[in-house]
């Protein structure tokens, strides 16, 4: 019973830190991109960094959400917008509003 609660309470903490916000300054999510690294894109892939890539990975390589490497090649920008923004597939809602939702999501939308 102890290694159910114990088991239980690791996978809630992971999945509370993983969807949270921390910052990741180390990681390098501008590599898999063919565009040029404006000054946009920088503040954009910062954006990703503190609130995605803790489940999409660091290079958009996926993890616990999915692969969003080339994710501009299935999704346009309004698609992206909108799941960002309502959530799904596990992926809560509203993890990134305003400005900077339109931000990562023009971004994402170049990754192709």
């Amino acid at each position: 019973m102890k290694k159910v609660l114990l088991g239980l309470a690791m996978g809630t903490s992971l999945m509370l830190a993983a969807c949270g916000g921390g910052s990741n300054t180390g990681s390098n999510t501008g590599s898999n991109t063919g565009t040029k690294d404006t000054a946009s894109s920088g503040e954009a892939a910062n954006i990703f960094s503190q609130h995605c890539a803790s489940c999409h990975g660091g290079n958009l390589e996926g993890g616990v959400g999915p692969k969003l490497a080339d994710v501009g090649s299935r999704l346009t920008k309004a698609q992206i917008e909108t799941r960002i923004k309502n959530g799904g597939g596990g992926m809560p809602p509203g993890l990134i509003q305003g400005a900077e939702l339109t931000k990562v999501a023009e971004w994402l939308s170049a990754k192709k």
